[in-house]
């Protein structure tokens, strides 16, 4: 009498279950990597619209915002303290910025997020950030551009020209 294999075997279906569980793990790291450059991309990009605003800033007032921490504080006395991610860049009728970015990844208070310090008593800044990607190449490049700014070893540095 011949007997029908109606199903398969228990080894059979964890080996099956095994390379899914593996393919899955495999697919879920590059996913974490791709989000993780993205956001990335975003904190350059953040960077390279506060230098702007940065910049016509210095072209009404003839220096640099003042530091307040690691926030931009300028416009008046007392300065006006500008946060990250909640109010405008504004001094008087002109708006540098309707609203100052925050960090992608910023939840909530003591978290990473941006950082600014102005120098050269007003006449140069550095602004700073720290990426994920800890060999993205642009931030050696950021660093010798900026060689007065003392950051951390994973910090992408945007600075006065």
């Amino acid at each position: 009498m011949k007997r029908k294999n109606l199903g398969f075997t228990l080894i059979e279906l964890l080996v099956v279950i095994s390379v899914i569980g593996l393919l899955a793990a495999l697919i879920m790291v590059n996913f974490n990597a791709a989000r993780e450059r993205a956001r990335d991309v975003q904190r350059k990009s953040d960077m390279d619209q506060i230098k702007k605003a940065l910049r016509m800033y210095y072209n009404d007032k003839n220096l640099y915002p003042e530091t307040n921490g690691s926030r931009i504080c300028g416009c008046d006395d007392p300065c006006t303290t500008f946060e990250w991610g909640t109010t405008a860049f504004a001094c008087g009728g002109m708006t540098y910025m309707k609203i100052l970015p925050q960090d992608p990844n910023y939840k909530a208070a003591g978290d990473v997020n941006y950082s600014y310090n102005q120098s050269d008593s007003g006449q140069s800044f550095c602004l700073w950030t720290t990426l994920e990607n800890k060999s993205d190449g642009d931030i050696a490049k950021s660093k010798t551009r900026c060689s007065g700014c003392s950051v951390g070893v994973s910090d992408y540095v945007v600075c006065a020209d």
